[in-house]
């Protein structure tokens, strides 16, 4: 493995002398850059406004006449969390605003690839739309939005991802990452743009007299479960605007005030609706709802998400549960195939090339962008997974590490070399692209040089940032549940993460890779930790130790008490 370095945050000290669970979090809010004055997430008057996105009056005019004219709104998402809860909050908040007819079509992942394709846009025209929006995908459909328009079929794109050079020539574009955009907030999800959409529309038909009267307005706030979810799942960036958004999502689900789907995923999980965190939703609910997409059709993780009935919901939620246990099951053979193949370059990370091109004969290309994670995390690398997409092409799920653009790698590789590539698409940690099976060995070389001229042979070590020590009269349940619902936390606002040297009292494995310590902060304390996949450290784990950690709260048969959620294991000597 990669070392990591542990630093601490420059005011690590207002957290080891805090006094109280409220002084502790209120450091912690200073490290993240609030003042006392600040709320981490205020309530949704303080939401950004609108009308700053670009692209919006177009965007409304489209999805308006389609509802006064009766027409037929074909909802095209993509096929991961983002998109399916995108879809959802698509389908449910037209319905809610009047549309006659609204229905979703979401693409195969092993038949159509990532978005709106030719292809995808001639099976949507088989169920006779008047209007196809795009849902988290569409940006970069240049050929596909070209079809439709010769198929007289309007395309409305709602995307967050990167644009090309070129963007399509669609009736309306709502992106806040397109060009001339003024939304301050860049990091909006694909089911974030569908909700402000929404709420533009709302206004619209409010000020043109299609809402009132015999027309209740619908509440829109009603979809914030699913925004919250969807925007969690996408690991994009929890800035101030998407703190909010998912704080009154959380709300909502805490009060029982949310979809019957997702009620029925966070059950089938064991997690307790009333108590429920963003880490729950990204943790727990998104790879049961991700696993649909995965290894069958994501149409079935929307339909999930759609139904108002418990019962039907809590069926579906136990199969997305079922499929969820195989997808662990392959991923477990993925990553074993892929470290048998690193081993044939070396397992010393220091003589590692900069970036890792994997592929298997046999790899599920669904389950792929999950074993490329893994590798990343454990070698520190930026990491492309390529699947055989069964047509001659392969399919690659990439992720990045800190200090790599991974689309814009990718980019820089279809730019020098032109033809390697035929897709592409993503965000800076994550992305994925389709190339032609014997393309496969110069693009690796074309993706290394494109890594090694960015981040040089070895990319940077590694590091944990850390709120600094956390005193032992500190470790308490109280300050674990006062952690744990003070959030939201997320990328760019990171749950508190402490570090500190502790006696190892025991130690083994459970569940064959997660480690599970007993240890000792003072003399005369004990409290559990664990480590989850971190079992390769049971060797080390004796003795004095340092830990980066996460104060949270174990449940066990009905008994709450404080544990260390382990991120790494240092020994002491």
């Amino acid at each position: 493995m990669t070392p990591i370095h542990i630093r601490r945050r420059a005011s690590d000290d207002a957290c080891r002398h805090a006094a109280s669970p409220s002084e502790l979090l209120k450091a912690i809010y200073a490290n993240r850059g609030l003042t006392d004055s600040d709320q981490p997430a205020p309530g949704l008057a303080e939401l950004e406004p609108v009308s700053q996105l670009r692209g919006l009056n177009a965007a409304v005019a489209l999805l308006a006449e389609s509802i006064r004219s009766g027409g037929h709104i074909l909802v095209v998402g993509d096929y991961d969390a983002d998109g399916a809860t995108g879809s959802a909050v698509a389908v449910r908040g037209l319905k809610a605003l009047g549309a006659a007819k609204v229905s979703f079509l979401v693409p195969s992942r092993f038949h159509n690839g990532y978005g709106l394709s030719p292809a995808v846009v001639d099976a949507a025209a088989a169920l006779v739309p008047d209007l196809i929006m795009t849902v988290d995908n569409g940006i970069s459909s240049l050929s596909a939005v070209e079809r439709a328009g010769a198929l007289g079929i309007p395309v409305l794109v709602t995307d967050h991802h990167l644009p090309g050079e070129r963007i399509p020539a669609a009736a309306a574009i709502v992106n806040p990452n397109q060009d001339g955009c003024g939304f301050p907030s860049k990091h909006l999800a694909g089911v974030g743009v569908v909700f402000y959409l929404l709420v533009a529309l709302r206004i619209h038909l409010r000020e043109t007299g299609w809402l009132g009267g015999g027309r209740r307005e619908p509440n829109l706030a009603e979809l914030l479960d699913l925004v919250a979810l969807g925007t969690v799942a996408d690991v994009v960036t929890l800035d101030r605007n998407n703190r909010i958004l998912v704080e009154q999502g959380l709300r909502r689900i805490r009060a029982g005030r949310c979809c019957a789907g997702v009620t029925a995923l966070l059950e089938v999980a064991g997690r307790d609706p009333s108590r429920v965190t963003a880490t729950d939703l990204g943790f727990f609910v998104a790879p049961r709802l991700n696993a649909a997409g995965r290894l069958e059709e994501m149409s079935l993780g929307v339909d999930c998400l759609l139904t108002d009935d418990p019962a039907r919901a809590a069926e579906i939620a136990q199969h997305l549960h079922e499929l969820n246990k195989r997808r662990r099951e392959i991923e477990d053979d993925m990553k074993d195939e892929a470290e048998l193949l690193l081993e044939t370059l070396s397992l010393d990370g220091a003589t590692l090339p900069p970036a890792l091109c994997l592929f298997g004969e046999d790899w599920h290309q669904g389950v792929s962008g999950i074993v490329a994670a893994r590798i990343r995390e454990r070698y520190h690398r930026p990491v492309i997974a390529f699947a055989d997409g069964g047509d001659g092409r392969l399919r690659g799920s990439a992720r990045s590490i800190e200090g790599l653009h991974m689309r814009d790698a990718i980019d820089r590789v279809n730019r020098t070399c032109p033809g390697l590539v035929e897709r592409f698409g993503g965000h800076a940690m994550a992305a994925g692209l389709t190339l032609r099976s014997e393309c496969l060995d110069p693009f690796r070389e074309a993706f290394v040089e494109a890594v090694r001229a960015q981040l040089g042979d070895v990319p940077p070590q590694p590091e944990i940032l850390s709120d600094g020590a956390l005193s032992p009269g500190l470790m308490s349940l109280e300050t674990a549940e006062l952690l744990r619902l003070a959030g939201p936390w997320g990328k760019g606002f990171p749950e508190p993460r402490f570090d500190g040297s502790f006696e190892v009292l025991s130690a083994r494995l459970v569940g064959e890779r997660h480690l599970k310590l007993r240890v000792a902060p003072e003399p005369g304390m004990q409290i559990d930790a664990i480590g989850f996949n971190l079992g390769e450290h049971l060797a080390n784990a004796r003795g004095r130790v340092r830990l980066a950690y996460r104060l949270d709260v174990n449940e066990y048969r009905g008994v709450r008490a404080p544990q260390l959620l382990l991120d790494h294991l240092q020994v002491l000597t």
